[in-house]
């Protein structure tokens, strides 16, 4: 047998793969994933191939599909309280240790009849409780 024909015979193996180490992401051999879903990754602004640095960003900065809002802006805060800003039902129920617990009637009044602020309400809600604990300790402290 002649030498080109001993090695013709031989059946050509495929090289060994290679093996990427110190990575969970595979090697170069598997097949490239498929990116799905919303949103698509993109390189950072500035990067080549990535959306330009716009370093004057003026005007509005808006979602694209989605009209501005013109005109003139909500005021994203309520009137301050009256009374030091902690509101007329909580200066009712602290004076009313001081004057007796007519302070706590009135407060009881304007929960029950009036019309009132809604933050208010937890301080008239105390000027109630406290009143009728008031009427109770009075009606029990004159039967003994």
């Amino acid at each position: 047998m002649s030498e080109p024909e001993k090695y013709s015979k031989q059946p050509s193996a495929p090289p060994p793969p290679h093996h990427e180490y110190g990575t969970f992401q595979g090697g170069r051999n598997y097949p490239p994933l498929l990116v799905t879903g919303f949103p698509q990754p993109a390189p950072p602004p500035g990067a080549p191939g990535g959306p330009p640095v716009n370093p004057y960003g003026y005007g509005y900065q808006g979602v694209p599909g989605y009209a501005v809002a013109e005109g003139t802006p909500v005021r994203e805060h309520e009137p301050r309280l009256p009374c030091c800003g902690i509101g007329i039902g909580w200066f009712l129920f602290i004076i009313g240790f001081f004057l007796a617990a007519i302070p706590w009637y009135l407060g009881a009044f304007i929960l029950i009849c009036a019309r009132y602020d809604a933050r208010e309400k937890p301080g008239y809600v105390a000027c109630l409780i406290a009143a009728i604990l008031g009427t109770l300790a009075v009606i029990f402290g004159v039967t003994h």
